[in-house]
């Protein structure tokens, strides 16, 4: 600031008179033009509002902390890797960190109008972010929406019948089919054990056995978290 009086006062002192009071104006403009400070509340929305640029919750709620996280990590894949023309137009709905076999596991919620495309890339996007979140098993899920049974009174309201899609059978199925993806399900076996409970053996393709095979308990346990049901998984031979 110094250098700035000093040239102020060198251009104002030719003319001879009110040398120190233009000098003190003029270097209270210097001062004003660089001394630009940053406003931080400006700043905190516009952080909020880029951590929080690939998650849009159904509900219209905040995201919670760990949610902004995977966010975050999302938006780093996006702005650093040569996913980013894939990731461009794609947002996940919700994210939570749950306990399986005493280790924790992440669990991706995705619009089902985007799930195809998750799909392409899943296989390169699941190890880019185990890497960031330090070895945690992660798994990307249709967010999918189970209609009530139609009862006498409901169905008489309701017009529109309930889609097949809509049912819990075939949202437990398709979330199963979502945790082992892009391994694919070749067979499966029902259980019922004399007091009425039910295990499910899932034969999954022997192909993929070394690409999966470490993770089948913990598909096990998310799939006991999210639908109370009993699930194992095998890899039998393939008869010709």
């Amino acid at each position: 600031m110094s250098l700035g009086k000093l040239v102020i006062c060198d251009k104002f002192s030719s003319s001879g008179s009110h040398v120190s009071r233009n000098c003190a104006d003029d270097s209270v403009k210097l001062r004003d033009r660089c001394d630009v400070r940053v406003n931080v509340s400006v700043l905190k929305p516009f952080q909020m509002l880029t951590t929080n640029a690939k998650i849009i919750k159904s509900s219209g709620a905040e995201p919670d902390q760990f949610e902004v996280s995977v966010s975050q990590a999302l938006l780093e894949l996006e702005m650093n890797s040569d996913l980013k023309s894939q990731l461009r137009e794609l947002y996940i709905t919700k994210a939570k960190e749950i306990e399986t076999n005493n280790k924790k596991s992440i669990i991706i919620y995705v619009p089902m109008p985007k799930l195809k495309a998750f799909q392409k890339i899943q296989t390169r996007l699941v190890r880019e972010l185990e890497k960031k979140f330090s070895g945690k098993h992660v798994m990307f899920v249709g967010e999918r929406k189970i209609l009530p049974k139609p009862t006498r009174k409901t169905r008489t309201k309701n017009k529109q019948k309930r889609p097949r899609s809509r049912t819990l059978t075939s949202v437990y199925d398709a979330i199963l089919e979502d945790l082992v993806y892009p391994v694919e399900i070749v067979g499966k076996r029902i259980r019922v054990k004399l007091d009425g409970s039910q295990l499910i053996k899932v034969h999954l393709d022997k192909n993929e056995q070394t690409n999966i095979e470490h993770k089948v308990d913990t598909f096990a346990s998310v799939y006991k978290q999210l639908t109370g049901r009993d699930v194992t998984f095998e890899f039998p031979e393939s008869y010709v």
